[in-house]
């Protein structure tokens, strides 16, 4: 299990993922989920994986070697809008869990994998992209400007209360620890390092990153002060009637 989401507000883009593959008694793996090409000046391209390591690792090897490949069809640089890559990395998924389809059926696995892909290219808006299992996809909306994949439902009050299209490029950042570290506290599944992503619109430079593990101080500050927070207004919720009395 993972978790990873996406963020678009009118100043940009926040990308957010843990590293966890695996979690058992004495079993744990890292890889990273979160996936950067840019080109600056020209179009910026981040993408998100959750669920078969395999598929997805298969799927990201395919587009690098597209991007070395001068006579491929398509590839992140070639398409002339990010819903063409949308469907460029469903295709891919699509191929590489068919090719497998009957070994996994037979040791009762299953080859799915999960995509958010989100950037900009020039002359065009900043987008976010949500790539099911079967290839399809859905881009955020300004009602739900944020998408994810993985283990989310911890992670999602949160984002439902704080993000809308205003919200500063910072403060999304901020909600997306907030939520990655809400979804770890409920979840052993899902583990550092945490990896962070922000991209301001129109810019077409790489997005800062950050890697942040349970030490890194900004994540310990913000870790304690949202627990303490939490706590302060739990503590000054209404009192029932009875409790007034003597």
């Amino acid at each position: 299990m993972t978790y990873c989401l996406a963020i678009r507000v009118n100043k940009g883009l926040v990308f957010a993922s843990d590293s966890r593959t695996h979690a058992g008694v004495d079993y744990v793996t890292t890889y990273s989920k979160m996936h950067r090409f840019a080109w600056p000046g020209e179009r910026i391209c981040v993408i998100l994986t959750a669920g078969n390591l395999a598929t997805s690792q298969a799927v990201i090897n395919h587009i690098n070697k597209d991007l070395e490949n001068p006579d491929a069809e398509i590839n992140l640089r070639k398409a002339e809008h990010l819903y063409e890559v949308a469907h460029y990395i469903g295709r891919l998924s699509q191929d590489e869990q068919q090719q497998h389809a009957s070994a996994m059926e037979s040791s009762k696995s299953r080859a799915e994998a999960s995509f958010i892909l989100g950037g900009q290219i020039a002359g065009k808006d900043p987008e976010i992209y949500l790539i099911y299992p079967q290839g399809n996809y859905i881009s955020a909306s300004p009602e739900t400007p944020f998408l994810q994949i993985g283990e989310n439902k911890y992670g999602k009050p949160i984002l439902d209360r704080i993000i809308s299209p205003t919200t500063s490029l910072e403060d999304a950042a901020r909600c997306a620890l907030v939520s990655l570290d809400s979804t770890m506290r409920s979840n052993i599944s899902v583990g550092p390092p945490l990896e962070l992503s922000i991209y301001q619109a129109n810019s077409l430079e790489e997005p800062k990153h950050l890697t942040l593990t349970l030490n890194s101080p900004i994540y310990k500050s913000l870790q304690k002060r949202w627990n303490e927070g939490l706590k302060r207004s739990f503590n000054r919720l209404p009192r029932f009637d009875w409790e007034d009395e003597s």
